[in-house]
């Protein structure tokens, strides 16, 4: 390749001078390029334009100083070389261009040197341009490493192997150490001096062995000034010279106590997990109460690694009586009372604040926590706790007890093994509520509850039982069941609580009169059985059930006599059935022979099974027949009492039996309830109800509102309204044309939600009445919020309230009542004009009754209605 061409900058007023120069330098053979300047514009031009590799300047020119045009090419290009090439000059100038910053001079007497000079100054040049570049480079190099090393978390150290002199410290020594890398130079030890005192020994042996040739890599705490005890891991690497022998320990340093902290937190977190987990098995495992809490607290003990663990059950007096105790518990609970309420110094403690607050409560560090009481500081101390914590057992919303925990080191608990101990402490109490459940079902299961007398489970079991050894002995025993009569009415009257406070008394005289609390069961409702075992005959049955005379006395209940009638069933064994289920079987049957014939009791006979057969025949055939849609209706009119008009029908249900002839209601209807087929019968009622009142519409006939009787069991479903809804179909603003009426004490036993379902159908545009009005046992604080618009007069005091004056003021009162809550009246069961007469004259609005119609089929109904 060609020699690069040299760009030369002559500054000379003498243009053969510069000729010659240029000439010089072309014989030597060097290619040039130049410029000839003479003046300091010209100079400073061509410094910028022509970028020259050297200036060949003359001394003294009569326009531009050499000096001048030195110093401009000092401050405008540096790295440029400058030679004087001058015939005047001498050796004080030269000496003083020099000292200015001139590479060289040459005298133009003697140019054959000026090659050379130029070659040199352009080499030194160029090396100068590359040892500044190296330097460069060295010098971004070193900024980078100064970077690096600045943004590493870690310390980088380096110590001279033989004085252990602080060679090197990077600058996270500050954040790691605590103190500047500066420091740790000047005090060689200071490192050491940091170490722990529990570590220092193990340290400075490691370090030790580094210089026999072992690893040093070790976790270790340090003491930070203003930062307290951290955890470091610091590895080195003994460095050798070329002779081999050791030379530096290079090495770095890491702050490892986030690390460590969140191991120790993964440890805790898994010693409580494990712990939990054996709590958790215990509690599927073990079903008995004090096992359970003796268990847990073992395990609390022995996996948990608690100092101490406890368990406390409340007592009626607000005091804690504990009743299992491991490690610390043991005898520092021995000191310690515990009490529910804060008026107490017992009632102050962790315990005690969790049983009142439903909360876990927790000192977390005994020796300085303000919450503390002074008294008990000394003693938890003394027994070695410095935290405690206690959790409180809940059933039902309310603490029955708690689960107490000791740790010897302050601030054992954190906030994460807090909240996975009330987790476990919820699955306790959570077991302990399926124990008390399971007892109460236990006892559910074999025991009344209102009355405390067997149920028929446990009867069943004990009267086999009995039979078994009446096999054996050769005697009779005789089971008796006992239906109390119009117990409904009797409830319905007196109230629910009063209803239930005469089957306790009424259990009680048949405990009494039994003799035996084995020998006497609540079967269900008002049903209650006794056994007589050994017995000689029917007669010894009858004998005694006449001295008993259980229900010859009436009973006090809350101050009132109540006199009670009842009716029984006998079957004696072995003649009515060898086994449980023929004897219950056969009692049952001459129940129900008792009732059909009104006597106070009767035996079993044999000829009762073709009625109890009938029986069964007619559910079956009733149950066919709301399957196959066989009820109809009957519709009596309702009239106003002044006008003698109808105003309203009642649907009545009816139903024709095989041979074509209507059967009763009072025979079927009880079916329908017995069954619960009076739901889907109640839904076709209101169905063929709305169908003939809209058919009737569409005839043109002036066809009045139709009242349909709601049933208790439609009534109490949650889905009521939308039960009536799905039944009527579409319907307008009239709600169809109907009317619901619900019997008074039906509507009591649930007043508000009863309330809010009466007011979802008025919505619907339809209208209520409340039925058998006078009957129930009502609040006039709760008829007043009955969304109703019509009381209908029970129908036994209408038939007495000509002959009874007592009847007389009944119905004048709850006409004046309805009168005054702007609610319609209508009397059930006018059967004669006398009647009527009165009734109108108590301003009753309207009546039904045979007086004015039976319920009529619809095409004799039809006949009385008017066109519109």
């Amino acid at each position: 390749m060609p020699a690069p061409t040299i760009r030369v900058l002559l500054t000379e007023d003498v243009a053969s001078d510069a000729e010659l120069e240029v000439r010089e330098l072309k014989r030597a053979g060097l290619r040039v390029g130049h410029r000839i300047v003479e003046s300091q514009e010209s100079f400073e031009a061509a410094l910028r334009e022509f970028a020259p590799d050297i200036i060949l300047s003359d001394f003294s020119m009569p326009q531009f100083d050499g000096m001048a045009a030195l110093r401009l090419a000092t401050e405008l290009c540096p790295d440029v070389p400058f030679i004087f090439v001058s015939g005047t000059i001498g050796e004080e100038y030269a000496i003083r261009a020099l000292k200015s910053g001139a590479t060289d001079y040459v005298l133009k007497a003697n140019l054959v040197r000026l090659p050379a000079a130029v070659e040199r100054a352009l080499a030194e040049a160029r090396e100068r341009r590359e040892k500044q570049r190296a330097e460069a480079e060295l010098d971004l190099a070193r900024e980078r490493l100064t970077s690096i090393f600045t943004s590493i978390p870690d310390v980088l150290w380096s110590i001279d192997a033989q004085t252990g002199e602080v060679i090197y410290a990077s600058p996270a020594a500050k954040e790691v150490f605590g103190y500047e890398p500066q420091a740790l130079l000047l005090d060689p030890d200071l490192w050491k001096q940091q170490i722990h005192p529990s570590d220092r020994d193990a340290v400075l042996s490691a370090w030790r062995r580094l210089h026999d040739g072992e690893a040093f890599d070790f976790d270790y705490r340090i003491i930070v000034p203003t930062r307290g005890e951290r955890w470091i891991n610091a590895r080195g690497k003994l460095v050798r010279g070329g002779d081999g022998r050791p030379e530096r320990i290079d090495g770095l340093a890491r702050d490892m106590t986030e690390q460590f902290e969140h191991r120790a937190r993964i440890a805790r977190l898994s010693r409580i997990r494990h712990f939990t987990s054996s709590i958790n098995s215990t509690l599927v495992r073990l079903r008995e109460r004090d096992a359970l809490f003796e268990e847990i607290c073992r395990i609390a003990v022995e996996i948990g690694n608690f100092a101490g663990a406890h368990i406390g059950m409340l007592r009626d007096d607000g005091m804690v009586q504990w009743v299992v105790r491991q490690g610390t518990s043991i005898a520092h609970l021995d000191t310690i009372a515990v009490a529910m309420s804060a008026d107490t110094p017992a009632g102050r403690t962790t315990s005690g604040i969790a049983l009142r607050t439903g909360r876990s409560a927790l000192w977390n560090d005994v020796a300085h926590d303000a919450d503390v009481p002074a008294r008990d500081r000394p003693r938890f101390l003394a027994s070695g706790i410095g935290a405690a914590a206690s959790f409180p057992l809940v059933v039902d919303a309310k603490p029955i007890g708690l689960l107490g925990l000791h740790a010897r080191e302050a601030g054992f608990f954190d906030q994460d093994e807090m909240r996975m101990l009330e987790e476990l402490t919820a699955n306790i109490s959570f077991a302990l509520e399926l124990i008390v459940k399971q007892d109460q079902l236990t006892y559910l299961a074999l025991y009344d509850p209102l009355t405390g007398l067997p149920n028929r489970t446990l009867f069943h079991e004990r009267l086999s039982e009995a039979l078994q050894a009446v096999g054996t002995s050769r005697s009779k025993l005789a089971l008796i069941i006992t239906d109390l009569e119009r117990f409904k009415a009797i409830n319905d009257t007196l109230g629910r609580q009063l209803g239930d406070a005469l089957l306790k008394a009424v259990a009680q005289r048949l405990r009494d009169a039994a003799g035996d609390i084995g020998r006497v069961a609540r079967l269900g409702g008002n049903v209650f059985a006794l056994m007589y075992p050994n017995i000689r005959g029917a007669e010894n049955v009858a004998r005694g059930l006449e001295a008993a005379n259980v229900f010859g006395a009436p009973f006090n209940i809350a101050g009132k006599e109540v006199l009670v009638t009842a009716k029984s069933g006998i079957a004696v064994s072995p003649d009515d059935g060898a086994d449980a289920d023929s004897v219950f079987r056969n009692a049952e049957a001459a129940l129900k022979r008792a009732k059909e014939t009104g006597e106070r009791y009767l035996f079993y006979a044999p000829s009762i099974n073709a009625r109890v057969a009938e029986q069964v025949e007619l559910e079956h055939r009733v149950h066919k027949a709301v399957e196959k849609g066989e009820l109809f209706l009957h519709f009596q009119p309702k009239v106003d009492l002044a006008t003698r008009e109808m105003v309203g029908l009642e649907a009545l249900m009816r139903w024709h039996g095989p041979d074509g002839a209507l059967i009763s209601p009072a025979k079927f209807v009880p079916v329908l309830e017995q069954t619960g087929l009076i739901f889907e019968a109640g839904q076709q009622v209101l169905a063929a109800t709305k169908a003939q009142y809209a058919a009737w519409r569409a005839k043109g006939l002036a066809v009045p509102r139709i009242a349909v009787n709601v049933s208790a069991v439609q009534l109490r479903r949650k889905s009521f309204v939308q039960d009536v809804r799905g039944a009527l179909g579409a319907i307008g603003a009239d709600g169809g044309g109907v009317d619901l009426e619900i019997t008074e004490s039906l509507l009591m036993s649930d007043v508000d939600e009863s309330i809010r379902k009466l007011r979802e159908l008025r919505e619907m545009g339809l209208r209520m009445a409340l039925d058998d009005f006078g009957t129930g046992y009502s609040s006039l604080a709760y008829l007043s919020r009955l969304p109703v618009d019509t009381l209908k007069i029970d129908r036994s005091f209408v038939q007495g309230v000509t002959e009874h004056a007592d009847h007389t003021s009944i119905i004048s009162a709850i006409i004046s009542l309805a009168q005054a809550l702007r609610l319609k009246v209508v009397a059930e069961g006018v059967e004669t004009e006398q009647q009527a007469q009165l009734l109108r004259l108590l301003r009753c609005d309207q009546a039904q009754g045979f007086l004015f119609s039976k319920p009529l089929p619809a095409a004799e109904l039809e006949a009385l209605l008017k066109p519109l």
